[in-house]
């Protein structure tokens, strides 16, 4: 019989909640192996500096954030999304309408105006998601769905991590349920130094389960009074079959255009706020 595996330390929400804080502020220290290690300032000869990056985090599994994420591509125009999640846990394996073949640990499609770059190979953590290539020449956006658990994200060394520290505005989903709200407000507040934008699926809240109007917290009620929080119908079809070639709901891509007229409105350029 095999030795059992070690378990991994959990890493307190306070102690994410401190580790962020003092990224913003600019104070890094040496941790020990348990602690939070703030990722590292974006290079130059990584990533562009210049480029337009949309972060896109769900809030639970199951969430959406891929279909938002793809949506939001699309209505861009000219844009890419880069899927971050194990090859295993792709929801994009089939939206492609043309595939293009693997290039750096990415497989490659493209969909309209839109290219699909999602992992090739099994990740165990966003340590290992390999640097995408590098965008077309006539990219608007990249956006970013990063496919992990927000708090693993910002525990580990990447260049997801520093692209989530560095956007001037990050979407988030989530659903219209009693999990969903308070998923939601437990990324608000590790991204409280950052400009969010939110999107909730399901019905509008004026429909919504007396226990599910209860459950929106603190952070979540100011995104609402901000009117950053947007509520995005659900799909029938969609939740059935999932994101393949067929086109996507007009109801969605409404939303979508809602959803990127917020994130434009408070973003001037890469890193400045309006």
């Amino acid at each position: 019989m095999s030795a059992p595996a070690t378990a991994r330390p959990v890493v307190p929400v306070e102690e994410l909640k401190r580790a962020w804080q003092a990224v913003q502020a600019g104070q890094f220290s040496t941790t020990q192996a348990h602690e939070v290690v703030a990722p590292t300032e974006p290079s130059e000869t990584t990533w562009d500096p210049a480029e337009s990056v949309l972060p896109v985090i769900g809030c639970l599994g199951g969430a959406g954030a891929t279909t938002i994420a793809l949506a939001v591509a699309q209505q861009t125009g000219s844009a890419r999304v880069l899927e971050c999640c194990s090859a295993t846990a792709s929801g994009l394996a089939a939206a492609a309408t043309e595939e293009m073949g693997l290039q750096g640990g990415w497989s490659v499609g493209q969909r309209d105006s839109v290219t699909l770059q999602r992992a090739s190979t099994i990740l165990l953590g966003p340590n290992d998601v390999p640097l995408p290539p590098e965008p077309q020449a006539h990219t608007a956006l990249s956006v970013v769905d990063v496919g992990w658990e927000l708090g693993q994200v910002l525990g580990t060394q990447s260049w997801l991590g520093d692209q989530l520290l560095h956007a001037p505005s990050v979407l988030v989903v989530t659903t219209a349920t009693i999990p969903g709200l308070r998923r939601l407000e437990g990324v608000l507040s590790l991204l409280e130094s950052t400009r969010v934008v939110a999107a909730v699926i399901g019905p509008r809240p004026k429909k919504w389960d007396h226990g599910v109007k209860t459950s929106m917290g603190r952070l979540t009620s100011r995104l609402d009074d901000a009117q950053n929080l947007v509520e995005v119908p659900s799909d029938k079809t969609l939740a059935t079959h999932g994101v393949d070639t067929t086109p996507l709901p007009p109801a969605l891509l409404s939303a979508a255009d809602h959803l990127l007229r917020l994130i434009e409105a408070g973003t001037t350029k890469k890193g400045t706020q309006a």
